[in-house]
């Protein structure tokens, strides 16, 4: 069996060149000894777990759509919206919801104390991500490349 304390992991910080998108992480799964650019499925993991925290104000990451990975999010504390091709929706803590692949999402933390969500995704091999606003696309193949027509910056055309 393989155990982690996820209270004694550390969080990876990032945050976009303009402050627009921020947040942290604990990489369970890959403190579980998850390879994410492994194509051996053992060493890869049918899934990703993460405890994400998001500040007070803060997106974590632009609106964007899987080709083929599903996402589900359980809120264990503070408040935020989600928006997704309906809009906007209100979520709380004990709030969970899913994402199949095709639908855009992301969320912002709308409250005075940092939202945390875990999240559990299938990272399925080949995946691409689509970006609507920015109309542009992460590929992957394990190595991820966000393009249009040429190489781009992750936060091309979102600040």
């Amino acid at each position: 069996m393989r155990k982690v304390n996820v209270n004694e992991l550390e969080a990876v910080e990032w945050s976009s060149p303009g402050g627009t998108f921020a947040g942290s992480g604990k990489q369970i799964s890959e403190a579980l000894g998850r390879k994410p650019t492994s194509t051996d499925l053992r060493e890869r993991h049918p899934f990703d777990v993460e405890l994400a925290r998001f500040a007070p104000g803060k997106t974590p990451y632009p609106y964007h759509s899987h080709s083929a990975q599903w996402e589900f999010y359980y809120v264990l504390s503070g408040t935020g919206q989600v928006r997704d091709a309906d809009g906007m929706t209100r979520i709380e803590a004990g709030d969970a919801f899913l994402f199949e692949p095709g639908q855009a999402h992301t969320m912002t933390n709308d409250g005075d104390v940092d939202l945390v969500v875990f999240v559990v995704a299938d990272n399925p091999i080949g995946e691409s991500t689509y970006y609507p606003d920015s109309r542009k696309w992460a590929v992957r193949s394990p190595e991820r490349r966000i393009i249009r027509s040429e190489p781009l910056d992750y936060f091309d055309g979102e600040e």
